[in-house]
């Protein structure tokens, strides 16, 4: 079909879109934080990546579609053009399928362009051309309860006596918007996973581009932080997208404490909806979240790549990295803050 006969234009969005894309995303039954323009700018920011966010408009100029794009580009896992950046969520988002089809033709085209070798979608609907992975990760979402009581006893059973016994512990909670403990102990966490933690900037470009719309709730004991997470808020659900506990927090029961704690918390800011994330399947921390009661749901991913091309591969899954893995976790601490920020930024 020739360029003009398309039923829409697609065109680069640029800051003067951002209000009219948020009230299209907020509009659209599939939105999520990860398609609003505000997500692109702070991965771009936080991470030094270039956002290639796209837009669709009809011809009476309303927005009829939109497509969050970062070009991911790392000397190690190679160049990706990904919807969206470091997300969960963030795939095509149309009013039809033929828009739908059109902003995923547009984004191949940029990828070819750009010297990507694959284009990855997370979420939204399969364009023609490419190959959907929906083995790999699982969602877990489930509704919040009506009260603090209701909601402990909506967990199941064995998590809820851990939740319990960490009320014993002596620990504080608060929401104190913490960015430097958040981050200390964030990093810990992922190290012992034997992942490299993301940029500093990355959480400091979300936290300023979300204003209210994300906090950080941090658990202390004595005075110490020990349990700290950084969720975003939107249309009633709440996202604990960064969060994690040091080695200590385990006996302390902390995470546990923490996540409760944001339940609650998310209540009183208006929510009804308590988004777990993702995780991929077979994983402990996909264990850890059914054990709170939350139904792993799978997760449809879209990838197209090059003629000839692999699609990159960025699961610690993959048998590949399970020498690396472990030995990352060896790593002083201190050495993997230093050369992680550097890995993880193309990991996207």
């Amino acid at each position: 079909m020739p360029l003009l006969a398309r039923p829409v234009a697609i065109r680069r969005a640029n800051a003067a879109d951002t209000p009219r894309i948020a009230a299209y995303v907020a509009a659209h039954v599939d939105g999520t934080p990860f398609h609003l323009a505000e997500w692109s700018t702070a991965v771009a920011t936080g991470c030094g990546q270039q956002d290639r966010y796209l837009i669709a408009e009809g011809a009476d100029g309303a927005i009829a579609g939109v497509l969050p794009l970062t070009l991911v580009s790392s000397p190690l896992f190679g160049t990706a053009l990904v919807s969206a950046g470091f997300g969960v969520d963030g795939g095509v988002l149309a009013d039809d399928a033929t828009t739908a089809q059109a902003l995923a033709d547009d984004a191949w085209r940029i990828a070819a362009a750009e010297g990507a070798t694959s284009l990855e979608l997370r979420g939204g609907p399969a364009p023609d051309g490419f190959h959907t992975n929906s083995e790999s990760y699982l969602g877990f979402v489930r509704d919040l309860a009506a009260d603090d009581d209701t909601q402990l006893l909506a967990i199941p059973r064995k998590q809820r006596a851990k939740v319990r016994k960490s009320f014993d512990k002596g620990l504080t909670i608060a929401v104190d918007q913490d960015r430097a403990a958040h981050y200390r102990i964030y990093a810990e966490s992922v190290r012992n996973l034997g992942t490299p933690v993301f940029p500093k900037a990355l959480f400091a470009a979300v936290l300023d581009a979300f204003g209210d719309a994300a906090d950080i709730l941090t658990v202390r004991h004595d005075g110490a932080p020990v349990a700290s997470v950084l969720s975003l808020y939107w249309r009633g659900t709440v996202y604990p997208y960064w969060g994690g506990g040091t080695e200590a927090a385990r006996g302390l029961r902390a995470n546990d404490a923490m996540y409760y704690a944001l339940m609650n918390h998310a209540r009183t800011r208006g929510c009804t909806r308590f988004d777990f994330g993702r995780s991929k399947v077979g994983t402990g921390a996909a264990a850890f979240k059914r054990n709170w009661g939350f139904e792993g749901q799978p997760l449809a991913y879209h990838v197209r790549t090059a003629d000839g091309a692999a699609p990159r591969s960025v699961n610690p899954l993959d048998p590949t990295y399970a020498r690396k893995i472990a030995a990352w976790k060896k790593l002083p601490l201190p050495v993997a803050n230093l050369i992680g920020p550097w890995l993880s930024r193309g990991l996207g």
